[in-house]
């Protein structure tokens, strides 16, 4: 397979790269920009070194439309611009942005205050929450990428929700991810003496995650309510955890909710359900393409208490679009993905 980057200057479109340097499925992977024309990857990451094929070309429809696929790590707008012209030509697409998310372009436009893809190549785009849309994705040419906040939480959430064991309207999610899910450019928010020893809520109530982890939920059970969702910046590279809280319908025994999520998760070689009264840690995926989930049920209040920890750039970015990019051409869903977690 011979495939192609567009965005390969930020974190998830480095991470991109380094995964499929070694996927043993591809054996040309292209480097694209908009602005850099000609000039080696390593001048942004000097960890690539002289890698072959990482020089920088043009963005150029023509050029892109001689890849068996193409991978957009862009911002939002780009791939909503891009995307469906190749598409058209039959190439397959992978989108890491925001751009095909939502199905409804107002409700697009609302929430990332631009101009949404057209109305078609969004019903078209398949949604890439790979352990539970694997026969669509196996389908797809258009896939977008969930984000790293719904990753997270969605997976999670999917056995209370589509087995209906929690009130519609209680879900509250409290999410912490480290300072790369806020991408390379710099900015005051992300600068070093603002965020060491600093834990900061942002975008209260106003996160444009918030509707996608929504629109899924509501594709799950028709009665689900809208969230409370917040989200915290803390002080480490990488990382997301997802503390999600429910009010249960009915008691649970606490030993059949990991019987549940276990079952649930039978085959998805990259969910690891922990142990009755284990929770995990983000170290403990750092690197990796594992969500690992600890569960607990509070008889006295009545709640479940879900634990969901990622690495935003690997199960939340890159990992998992190679994932769905394995899905979509009929391999093994884990070729290229095998390591695990770096740690300390």
């Amino acid at each position: 397979m011979n495939v192609a980057i567009i965005g390969a200057t930020g974190y998830s479109g480095a991470e991109l790269f380094r995964l499929l340097y070694g996927h043993p499925h591809v054996s040309r992977c292209d480097v694209f920009s908009s602005s850099q024309d000609g000039v080696h990857v390593s001048e942004s990451f000097p960890h690539v070194g002289s890698v072959d094929g990482a020089v920088l070309h043009k963005l150029e429809i023509e050029a892109l439309s001689r890849y068996d696929a193409v991978f957009f790590a862009t911002p939002p707008g780009v791939s909503g611009e891009w995307a469906p012209a190749l598409v058209d030509r039959g190439v397959k697409v992978i989108d890491l942005s925001g751009d095909f998310r939502l199905k409804d372009g107002a409700v697009y436009e609302q929430w990332y205050g631009r101009e949404a893809a057209p109305a078609e190549y969004l019903q078209k785009a398949v949604y890439g929450l790979t352990e539970w849309n694997r026969e669509a994705v196996r389908e797809a040419v258009l896939l977008s990428n969930p984000g790293c906040y719904p990753t997270a939480t969605l997976l999670g959430l999917a056995p209370l929700v589509k087995e209906g064991l929690i009130q519609e309207d209680s879900i509250i999610v409290d999410a912490k991810s480290g300072v790369s899910g806020a991408g390379r450019k710099a900015g005051l928010g992300t600068h070093f003496s603002e965020v060491n020893e600093n834990v900061k809520i942002y975008k209260v109530n106003v996160h444009q995650h918030i509707p996608e982890i929504e629109q899924t939920l509501q594709t799950w059970n028709e009665a689900m309510e809208p969230i409370t969702f917040s989200t915290h910046l803390i002080p480490m590279t990488r990382g997301i955890m997802a503390t999600i809280y429910a009010k249960a319908k009915q008691p649970i025994s606490p030993n059949d909710l990991v019987d549940l999520y276990k079952t649930s998760y039978e085959g998805s070689p990259f969910v690891r359900i922990r142990q009755l009264g284990q929770f995990p840690a983000t170290k403990e995926v750092y690197g990796s393409n594992y969500c690992d989930i600890g569960l607990a049920y509070d008889e006295r209040t009545g709640r479940v208490t879900v634990v969901s920890v990622i690495d935003n750039l690997m199960k939340g970015a890159a990992g998992q679009a190679v994932q769905n990019f394995n899905l979509m051409m009929g391999w093994d869903e884990a070729e290229g993905l095998h390591s695990l977690p770096i740690y300390p």
